[in-house]
């Protein structure tokens, strides 16, 4: 789940951590008073998930009045396209308005999950602002990074190796700690998988204050973060995923035209791999999950026939926990509701697997139990089926 960047400041400046004074603009008229109470001086921020706003006229230094209401009218309910979102974009519903910043130094700041060595890692660069990609290509020895382990925790030689990287006076060393002891505590007590700071700013004042904030929060620890759960927003492509999930599926769309129904991650990612090893390319990953339960091949069904490129469609269950007739009945349920015109091809092996095959059988439905057979059965009807 990831914050926008109003949402990630309040949690920041619930935590003692400085933030801009800033108002969130939703509609036109909002943006005088606020502008009036930050000194007719303002920077006005696109609140979108994707990152890349700058380059793509997202934010902007706004010095009057007419500035701020020109930029609220070419971005409030319309859609921008970063690098990082599809030629469609991403719709803007709000703007972030905030002080403009007297900025002495610009720091790169984030902690992560580093899944490979089961750390938590901390990277920070003396050269904020810029896109981290593009700093690890460019000039990769300004990056430093420090793994900690989370069963140690943070240690003062840990922050210390990264204030030397700063390469600053000593004079900021304890306001330096601080900060980073509270970044740290919230990326633990908010089950956070990232917090990014672009840039972390030092001001005229000497003061540390995040310019930026993006936060992602572990799906798999929302349910012991319900003040966030309840503020979050899902963008328009991650609304099936999402709603889909809360039914016990696991689904992710993807640019193919085959779809696909299995039970079990691991043989859903062995089945689009055999899929694309005989060239054909997987509309969706769809796990059905290990449960006996017919509503959710009718839940499935329903997501793979959104897609209107399907050409194919290929459902390959291995019965164990999940039993092969339930699965057959809910498919059996799910065509007496959804009109389905392109060619299924089944594969149904394991428990009460003949059960299965008579359901699908009666329905006029080949079902096979060798994988290589379905797939070529698949490779034919794909084969046939309209572009």
């Amino acid at each position: 789940m990831k914050l926008m960047e109003y949402q990630a400041k309040k949690v920041f400046a619930e935590n003692g951590i400085e933030t801009p004074e800033g108002f969130l603009i939703e509609k036109k008229e909002d943006l005088e008073e606020s502008f009036k109470k930050l000194n007719e001086k303002a920077v006005l921020k696109a609140q979108v998930l994707a990152g890349g706003r700058g380059k793509a006229g997202g934010v902007k230094l706004v010095n009057s009045l007419q500035e701020a209401e020109e930029m609220a009218e070419n971005l409030l309910g319309n859609r921008l396209v970063t690098h990082q979102t599809d030629s469609n974009g991403e719709k803007v519903n709000s703007l972030l308005m905030e002080e403009q910043i007297d900025i002495n130094k610009e720091i790169y700041f984030s902690i992560l999950n580093d899944r490979e060595k089961q750390k938590n890692i901390f990277i920070i660069s003396a050269e904020g602002g810029t896109e981290i990609e593009e700093l690890a290509k460019n000039n990769p020895q300004a990056i430093k990074k420090i793994r900690v382990d989370q069963d140690v925790g943070l240690k003062e030689y840990h922050v210390r190796q990264m204030f030397l990287q700063l390469e600053m006076d000593k004079k900021y060393y304890s306001s330096f700690f601080k900060l980073i002891s509270k970044l740290y505590n919230l990326y633990l007590a908010k089950d956070a998988s990232l917090i990014e700071i672009n840039p972390l700013v030092v001001t005229g004042e000497n003061e540390f204050i995040a310019l930026d904030a993006k936060v992602k929060i572990d799906d798999n620890a929302l349910f012991r973060q319900k003040e966030l759960e309840e503020i979050r927003i899902i963008p328009d492509d991650e609304k099936d995923e999402v709603e889909a999930k809360e039914k016990g599926l696991s689904f992710v769309e993807l640019d193919g035209d085959v779809g696909c129904m299995v039970n079990g991650a691991g043989l859903a990612m062995a089945t689009m791999d055999i899929i694309k090893h005989y060239d054909m390319e997987p509309a969706n990953f769809l796990d059905i999950g290990g449960s006996s339960d017919p509503q959710k091949v009718i839940n499935a069904l329903e997501y793979i026939t959104q897609n209107e490129n399907l050409r194919a469609i290929f459902i390959n269950v291995f019965g164990g926990i999940t039993r092969c007739d339930d699965v057959a009945n809910g498919f059996k349920k799910a065509l007496e509701k959804i009109d389905v015109n392109v060619p299924i091809v089944i594969r149904l092996t394991g428990t009460n697997e003949k059960e299965g095959k008579e359901i699908l059988k009666k329905l006029g439905h080949d079902v096979f139990t060798d994988l290589k057979e379905a797939v070529l059965k698949l490779k034919q009807v794909y084969s046939k089926s309209d572009k």
